[in-house]
């Protein structure tokens, strides 16, 4: 049911009005009676200290009997409870009952008060006449020395029957100041709600597009300022929607004419913006607020939108639709939980990739037999030519086999990328690799004097992956770090870390320039020429380290200081798949 807001502003002074009536009516009630019970606590307590003289004689000579009688009539005449009560408690006289049978009062709150040296006062219901009393209790002395304690005592019904009455004279004006208030409250409510729905039915003609329309307020408060704020926001709307509709109509006409695909998905899977280049992508129209499967049907492209979601990051990836390739750019928006991907065509390019690798393997296959039959008869030739020509021979051999190396390694790079994640996975002892592995450099160590330094932390697990791919990265790192290393030694380290293991090789060699740390993966790129060119260097070892280690799911990082070595660490899941 729907409530108008005079409704609600009227129930809202209503709601106050009565709290705040009904707070005055209870505090008045109170405060009144708290005045009198205040009164005549005083009161009370005057007519202790008036008995007080009186009292005193009886408790000196110990007439109890006597004392009791003169209570009692004193009590009848002034309509007040007097008691007189040892300090042990024991009640010597009390106006309304017989002493003899009254307990102990010794734990009475305003007696218990008054041994403590306090002026006793207490509000409580009587165990005695059972009523609600206001008790009055002050010592009676002598000497310095406490020897009976007077208690005067009033019932609180004749307090009650005074405040009811007060209130049946106060509640007609109560009730009339009350509707009073109401009657203001709705003509001040009415009149907010009148202003109200004029700018009501204003931002109702706005909403249709009129943006001319003005609201004048004859009042001067709050009320005319929100009135000329409305009327400036609608002109600032006009302007801002004219500007807005030309950005619409510029941006909608750019999103149409690239010519890469762009989707925009909202966080339901469903397409919230699309353009002309993704509905060729799909052959087929694209519309809004669908989800994106009923056009688009691709594996990789769900786990594309699947791991944008999962880590609510970007992702980019290669995505085959109706036999071309796409790289598609995924960006994941947090603010509304959008995903908008770009697809850019690559088919041509992944076509010359092909064609290009191709090339290689071909060629490298074409050079590999001419090599071979040139290093054999070059080996044969040596023991036909004589001493003055050998040196031309050998340099005929070192090209050859230089050759003969960077074949190999294109074939071998060419292999890792088209078959490089189909690996051979099996448990694999990596410390026992290493161990294999350096026994093929023991010679080259031995003779340039290195020394090596194998530290492995202690419990070490296996590790599941592909062992001839993995002696392959280890021959490649070790045999850069002995080629570049002319003395000192080569630190190969081993550890576990969470579910991943660290390999680092770190060598004191030549070191690596801070320019060229970045393209050391790049084929065929090598650092020092001159040395590369005497040890047989391709520049296709390290790129094909890359290529095992990232088939693996791992990473590499080289830190490296020209004149201070190199250091190649490696973190390895310890299961690939």
């Amino acid at each position: 049911m729907r409530k108008s807001i005079i409704f609600k502003i009227f129930t809202g002074y209503f709601f106050i009005i009565f709290g705040l009536t009904g707070l005055i009516a209870i505090l008045s009630f109170n405060t009144t009676k708290h005045h009198y019970i205040e009164t005549i606590a005083g009161d009370l307590k005057n007519l202790c200290f008036s008995l007080e003289s009186q009292v005193l004689p009886y408790l000196e000579e110990t007439r109890y009997q006597e004392l009791d009688n003169f209570v009692k009539d004193l009590g009848k005449k002034i309509n007040v409870r007097i008691t007189v009560v040892s300090p042990q408690g024991i009640v010597l006289a009390d106006s309304e009952k017989d002493p003899k049978l009254m307990e102990n009062h010794k734990t009475r709150p305003e007696i218990k008060e008054v041994l403590e040296g306090k002026f006793g006062k207490s509000i409580r219901l009587s165990t005695t006449v059972r009523e609600k009393m206001i008790y009055i209790a002050l010592p009676i002395e002598k000497d310095g020395k406490l020897i009976g304690i007077l208690r005067t005592s009033l019932f609180l019904k004749d307090i009650n029957n005074l405040i009811y009455h007060l209130k049946i004279k106060i509640l007609p004006i109560i009730i009339i100041i009350f509707l009073f208030s109401l009657l203001i409250a709705f003509l001040v409510s009415q009149n907010i709600t009148n202003n109200i729905r004029e700018l009501s039915a204003a931002a109702r003609v706005i909403a249709q597009g009129n943006f001319d329309i003005k609201v004048p307020l004859k009042s001067s408060d709050e009320l005319r300022e929100l009135a000329n704020s409305f009327n400036y926001m609608s002109s600032q709307i006009k302007t801002l929607f004219s500007e807005l509709s030309h950005q619409k109509e510029a941006l909608s006409g750019i999103i149409s004419t690239i010519q890469e695909g762009l989707l925009v998905l909202d966080k339901n899977d469903k397409i919230v913006l699309s353009n002309n280049s993704f509905n060729r992508i799909i052959d087929n129209a694209s519309k809004e607020e669908t989800i994106y499967l009923n056009f688009l049907r691709t594996p990789a492209f769900n786990e594309l939108i699947k791991d944008v979601r999962k880590t609510k990051s970007n992702f980019t990836k290669e995505i085959e639709i109706n036999d071309k390739v796409f790289l598609s750019s995924a960006t994941f928006v947090s603010s509304k939980e959008e995903i908008i991907v770009i697809f850019h065509d690559i088919t041509q390019i992944k076509a010359l990739e092909k064609i290009k690798k191709d090339f290689v393997v071909n060629v490298s296959h074409e050079l590999r037999t001419p090599l071979t039959a040139i290093k054999g008869f070059a080996e044969t030739l040596d023991e036909e030519i004589d001493k003055k020509n050998k040196p031309y021979l050998e340099i005929i051999r070192n090209h050859t086999d230089r050759l003969i190396n960077i074949v190999n390694d294109l074939l071998a790079l060419s292999e890792l990328q088209e078959k490089g994640f189909n690996l051979k996975l099996e448990d694999v002892d990596l410390k026992n690799l290493v161990e294999n592995t350096l026994k093929i450099f023991e010679e080259k160590l031995k003779n340039k004097e290195i020394n090596v330094k194998l530290d492995v932390k202690e419990p070490f697990p296996n590790i599941k992956a592909d062992s001839f791919k993995l002696e392959q990265m280890l021959i490649n790192l070790i045999d850069n770090a002995i080629k570049y290393t002319d003395k000192g030694e080569i630190k190969i380290s081993l550890k576990a870390i969470d579910k991943m293991i660290k390999i680092e090789i770190e060598d004191t060699g030549i070191g690596i320039p801070g320019k060229d740390l970045s393209r050391i993966f790049e084929r065929f790129y090598v650092v020092d020429k001159s040395r590369s060119r005497k040890s047989g260097g391709t520049g296709l070892g390290l790129s094909i380290v890359k290529h095992i280690i990232l088939a693996h799911n791992g990473q590499i990082d080289v830190e490296s200081k020209v004149g201070s070595g190199t250091k190649f660490s490696i973190v390895l899941p310890l299961s690939s798949s």
